[in-house]
């Protein structure tokens, strides 16, 4: 069961073809990954020309990333097996189809990097995440060129072996990462300190509050905490604005 399991790094590779992601995906989940710990993003998935017909590009960059069952039935058995689906809009790259724990950082804490007057761009957010200067760039311009990443959160003893299980299933530029990606709570929030330091230092008191009773309600009713995350984010992009330092602090003014 996945609240038994433990993730302690983090396994990196890029993959040519989707293809190659379906399949690697589904040897890592019958080795053993919870689909809540596997992630992948990607500009080219077969199915993405058709979110044409229910998002466009000004949604796409004004929302930031997107959730919900529409993005489910969008994408077939490939993304399906994974939760949290939605799309990015990443300067530089463009729109980027992210699943799985991924796209929750990313519609989270991320954003600030990512969209910031800098443009640091998806080599920043990567290089937060543990990753060399080099494999970060080397990971943004290949997604660029409409390749996919795969990343899968692993326990330290088994890297390894999950390193080699993305080699035999064509992954290149494998990097292994002592860290995972955060996740805002084990479970339910019980309270402020029960949030990743990732995520409490992105939100003011007030949102960090708002973030929580969004967070359970929605992780009460499914079990699910990507889920969760992505509702607790919606609700805080609804509320506050981020201010100078990337903090989720300005409450929002409505008519």
């Amino acid at each position: 069961m996945a609240e038994e399991y433990k993730a302690e790094r983090t396994v990196t590779g890029v993959f040519k073809e989707e293809s190659q992601v379906n399949n690697v995906i589904q040897r890592l989940l019958e080795r053993g990954v919870p689909r809540d710990y596997i992630s992948v993003m990607g500009k080219n998935f077969s199915s993405q020309t058709r979110i044409s017909g229910f998002i466009t590009k000004k949604d796409v960059i004004l929302g930031g990333l997107r959730t919900g069952a529409i993005f489910g039935s969008l994408f077939g058995s490939l993304l399906s097996l994974l939760t949290g689906v939605g799309v990015l809009f990443i300067p530089f790259i463009g729109s980027v189809v992210a699943a799985g724990p991924i796209s929750s950082v990313l519609l989270g804490a991320a954003t600030g990097a990512l969209a910031g007057s800098a443009g640091a761009g998806l080599a920043s957010f990567f290089a937060t995440l543990g990753m060399p200067e080099d494999k970060a760039a080397v990971y943004e311009t290949r997604l660029k060129a409409g390749e996919f990443l795969v990343m899968a959160e692993v326990p330290a003893e088994r890297s390894g072996e999950y390193q080699m299980l993305l080699e035999s299933a064509g992954g290149e530029e494998i990097h292994v990462s002592d860290k995972t990606l955060p996740h805002p709570c084990p479970g339910r929030c019980n309270n402020r300190e029960d949030l990743s330091p990732e995520v409490r230092t992105h939100l003011s008191e007030a949102a960090q509050q708002d973030f929580i009773e969004r967070y359970n309600a929605v992780y009460d009713e499914t079990e699910d905490n990507i889920k969760a995350e992505h509702a607790a984010w919606e609700t805080i992009k609804e509320k506050y604005e981020e201010d100078e330092n990337g903090v989720w602090s300005k409450a929002k003014v409505t008519a």
